[in-house]
């Protein structure tokens, strides 16, 4: 379970989270949480927030922000609010991190699906850009359906998918969340 000040890291896609504010702290209403994203680091893949707006402020860096076909390049200072069911993705395009903070409204599953995604890039169950194999992403994508979605195929379309493909997920022994084998606390390797 996330607690505010943990930070949790995804290799693959070179961003640092650390939790300002927790569902937990906020009644569900909210999470904030205070990036920072390594040059060439991005999130994993375009995505949509059906119920969920998201705020970016950027403190430092460059963050592209691509929302449905329009492209922001945001600097220090620029706020950035995201609609739900709106496309988007970021990337840091500059040679120096990117830092920003994001509020993201209401909480639902969202501190669960980061800290099961950035555990599967740290035991090494991604791909070099932060995905796990079909089946895995099967269930953990119908578990959070209604947090996160792809923009393409349609909605209908994606839930036909994944109520093939969880079942088949779960039956190899895949769960919709994942807890990193080990993790660093204050510098010593403690096992989850």
């Amino acid at each position: 379970m996330i607690r505010t000040g943990q930070t949790i890291e995804n290799p693959a896609t070179g961003e640092r989270v650390t939790f300002v504010r927790s569902s937990a702290d906020t009644g569900g209403e909210l999470v904030e949480i205070d990036v920072v994203v390594q040059p060439d680091g991005c999130v994993a893949a375009a995505h949509v927030h059906p119920s969920q707006e998201e705020r970016f402020v950027v403190h430092s860096g460059v963050l592209e922000m691509k929302l449905r076909k329009q492209t922001i390049v945001a600097r220090a200072g620029d706020v950035i609010l995201v609609p739900s069911g709106t496309p988007h993705r970021f990337e840091n395009m500059s040679d120096e991190p990117a830092r920003f903070t994001c509020e993201v409204r209401p909480a639902l599953g969202f501190e669960s699906l980061l800290e099961t995604m950035f555990a599967l890039a740290n035991d090494g169950k991604t791909n070099r850009k932060g995905m796990p194999n079909p089946l895995r992403l099967a269930v953990i994508a119908r578990a959070h359906f209604d947090t996160v979605r792809l923009p393409f195929p349609p909605a209908w379309m994606q839930r036909v998918g994944l109520a093939l493909g969880a079942p088949l997920g779960r039956l190899v022994g895949y769960r919709a969340t994942y807890e990193q084998a080990s993790q660093t606390i204050d510098g010593e390797i403690a096992t989850a």
